[in-house]
């Protein structure tokens, strides 16, 4: 009935890709496949040593660590994360989550892992947007994957400033105590994928894996939608 429905509405409002704002045709779902086609994939999920890792390794010991997109200012993938952060694209933030989990569950990165634990928003953010984009990619990957998510592991105590414009020392200084782990015992002797829409400089997550290191036995890996340049 959905399906009709959107249909017919697709006669007089015609749905259009996130990336280009053509019109999508039969089938296609919020990005067109011209634009699917062309996503610029890292493919760090095939490779044991990549630039996520790079990126963390002196931060944070992982297990092992990808980012699905590369992102640039204005790229392709800039617009997709925009749309689902400021236009509440939740759904657009669900289909990438599959979309990525479908893509990558070819490889072998997923083995092994017990949780997926999406960066949580402070309690006064998240009241604002309504939302967390982390954990609605998340839901996406969880479907695709069956690996179950864990949104209640971290608990945001300090609504930190927006990093956007902070360089790396600024983050890391902005980001320190940030979250407490709520129910250690859960999460003994288990391997996380901590998961973050885009990975910067990799402060947040350093923040968050020192919150998880006080759980006993506990592995860590990593991912991301984006990787920044």
């Amino acid at each position: 009935m959905l399906s009709i429905l959107r249909n017919i509405l697709g006669l007089f409002y015609p749905f259009s890709c996130v990336v280009c704002q053509e019109n999508l045709i039969k089938d296609e779902k919020y990005i067109c496949l011209h634009c699917i086609l062309k996503l610029p994939k890292t493919n760090y999920h095939l490779q044991a040593s990549n630039i996520a890792l790079d990126r963390l390794e002196n931060k944070i010991p992982c297990q092992k660590a990808s980012a699905y997109l590369y992102y640039s200012k204005d790229g392709d993938t800039s617009k997709i994360i925009q749309s689902i952060k400021y236009k509440e694209n939740t759904r657009l933030a669900y289909w990438m989550g599959d979309y990525m989990g479908r893509d990558m569950i070819k490889s072998d990165f997923f083995e092994h892992i017990d949780f997926l634990v999406p960066i949580p928003l402070h309690e006064s953010k998240f009241k604002k947007r309504g939302f967390n984009q982390a954990e609605e990619i998340c839901k996406g990957l969880a479907m695709a994957t069956g690996i179950p998510i864990e949104s209640e592991c971290l608990f945001r105590k300090i609504a930190n400033p927006t990093q956007t414009k902070k360089d790396s020392f600024e983050r890391w200084i902005n980001t320190r105590g940030i979250f407490e782990v709520r129910n250690k015992t859960m999460y003994r002797n288990k391997h996380i994928l901590l998961f973050d829409d885009v990975l910067t400089t990799g402060a947040t997550l350093e923040a968050a894996v020192i919150a998880l290191k006080q759980v006993p036995g506990i592995k860590i890996s990593v991912l991301s939608l984006a990787i920044s340049s």
